[in-house]
């Protein structure tokens, strides 16, 4: 076994974390990992894993032409400027709905990207992203490439934020997968992997020759808390942005 030690300020890092208006932002992500989300879009931005698996996906589907990011990665100046100018211009029952408190909002991440089926005047606080054409076969391959649709109808009073068929994050698979076989907002899932704890049952995970196992690992009052893990197995650490973490290990 491997032993690995896992600091305190390694809790709000990660493709898992909880952003909303309970758990806001508590580390900005490192400028060097970002990256352009296409060559025809240079200024937003993506963590370069999302763009990554993006790029495969709208590759698979053909679909660089009919679907285009409008908003990725956001600083915490950008965020505070979108929110006042929505203030002003939409009012505070929209705004409150629609646009996220500066620090509690997942573009903040890098994880997170608004798409738009692509036409003339798009919206940049609601563009159109419809439940069918391409952009409805984009919604249902979205989980196999690790996107989740991150503000469902039904969930607003769990995350906060009204339905928004246009905007995507990035958790990474299999948890992507997970989440859509269970219909579980971020919020819904964080909790339910509280059930799984490090020394008691791990979530398994099997899906056409993948194989996972994973659990929750609660912070300790110290500083520094440690995990042992197989040592011949991969795995992937991930802070979840309340308190502890999320192990994902992979097995044959």
């Amino acid at each position: 076994m491997r032993v690995v030690f896992l600091n305190s300020k390694s809790i709000h890092e990660g493709n898992l974390v909880l952003v909303n208006r309970h758990h806001p932002l508590r580390q900005e992500i490192d400028p060097d990992k970002l990256v352009p989300v296409d060559e025809k879009h240079t200024a937003i931005l993506l963590h370069s894993e999302a763009q990554t698996m993006l790029s495969r996906l709208l590759t698979l589907l053909d679909a660089k032409d009919g679907i285009v990011p409008v908003s990725g990665y956001r600083s915490l100046q950008e965020q505070e400027t979108i929110f006042q100018d929505s203030l002003k211009e939409n009012g505070e029952e929209f705004t409150l709905k629609y646009v996220a408190l500066p620090n509690c909002s997942e573009h903040q991440t890098g994880l997170a990207i608004d798409l738009a089926e692509n036409k003339a005047d798009i919206d940049f606080i609601r563009p159109d992203f419809p439940y069918s054409g391409i952009c409805q076969e984009f919604r249902m391959e979205a989980a196999q490439f690790g996107f989740i649709e991150r503000y469902q109808t039904g969930k607003e009073a769990v995350t906060g934020i009204a339905w928004e068929p246009w905007h995507f994050r990035y958790i990474g698979y299999p948890h992507s997968a997970i989440m859509q076989q269970k219909q579980f907002s971020l919020e819904e899932y964080i909790e339910h992997l509280r059930d799984f704890p490090e020394h008691g049952q791990h979530l398994r995970f099997e899906d056409e020759g993948h194989a996972a196992e994973i659990f929750y690992i609660r912070a300790q009052e110290s500083s520094v808390t440690t995990v042992s893990l197989p040592d011949e197995l991969p795995y992937q650490l991930s802070g979840n942005n309340v308190d502890g973490w999320v192990c994902t290990i992979w097995r044959k």
